[in-house]
């Protein structure tokens, strides 16, 4: 019987779950490259999982996207539970990481809120451009569509989280703070554009698969509809 998924999809399924939790964690650390700007440790990685939904859009449709983008939210609520849950535990006498993995793990609720809803819907935002776009362009400028799908899914997604996480800093900080987030992520996204080609072109082939999302049900919701 064949098998339901390729090994080439779970690889590239399993990989944004990880995207996502080592974000979450990177994110602890606020580093300065220059110019008066700080941006989170998570820039460095969260933009992979944007680019693995781009390719699973493009290669097996919405439908299988949506499907590892609730993954990856289930797994990420899953460690932040058991986290919180590790922080609270009595830690022995003779251990002196306490006060480091309390850093690590007890984020503020709003904090982790604001991070799962913001993934969440700016994922499923990303995998729904990208899959209108293909079927609109029968398939071409598959380039354009994935910078654009990253744009419209990173604005929600800074949209949803910088209000909820930074509530009370000034409205036009917060608008820098978001301004220089989505520019450095597209940015990332677009400089490694020709190697997310070049993979999606050599997955299409070795898979034999390239979905058009022709009359399909886009309720972020329907998780079970993958066929």
């Amino acid at each position: 019987m064949k098998p339901k998924f390729s090994t080439t999809f779970l690889l590239m399924a399993v990989t944004l779950v990880v995207c996502l939790i080592t974000s979450n964690l990177f994110a602890t650390k606020v580093f300065s490259p220059g110019w008066g700007i700080n941006l989170p440790g998570a820039v460095i990685i969260f933009p992979i999982s944007y680019i693995l939904n781009d390719c699973i859009a493009e290669v097996w449709g919405f439908r299988h996207a949506r499907l590892v983008i609730w993954m990856a939210f289930i797994a990420n609520f899953f460690v932040v539970a058991f986290g919180q849950l590790v922080v609270w535990l009595p830690a022995a006498s003779f251990w002196d990481g306490g006060e480091h993995f309390d850093y690590m793990f007890n984020m503020a609720p709003r904090v982790v809120v604001a991070s799962m809803l913001a993934f969440l819907a700016g994922s499923t935002m990303n995998a729904l451009v990208m899959s209108k776009m293909k079927v609109a362009s029968e398939g071409r400028m598959f380039g354009l569509r994935a910078i654009v799908s990253s744009i419209a899914g990173e604005l929600l997604d800074s949209l949803i989280f910088m209000p909820i996480a930074f509530w009370g800093t000034p409205l036009d900080t917060l608008l820098t703070m978001m301004l220089v987030q989505v520019s450095v992520k597209v940015i990332y996204e677009i400089i490694i554009l020709p190697v997310t080609s070049l993979v999606v072109r050599r997955v299409k082939i070795s898979e034999g698969v390239d979905a058009y999302d022709r009359n399909i049900n886009y309720n972020p919701f329907k998780i079970k509809d993958i066929q």
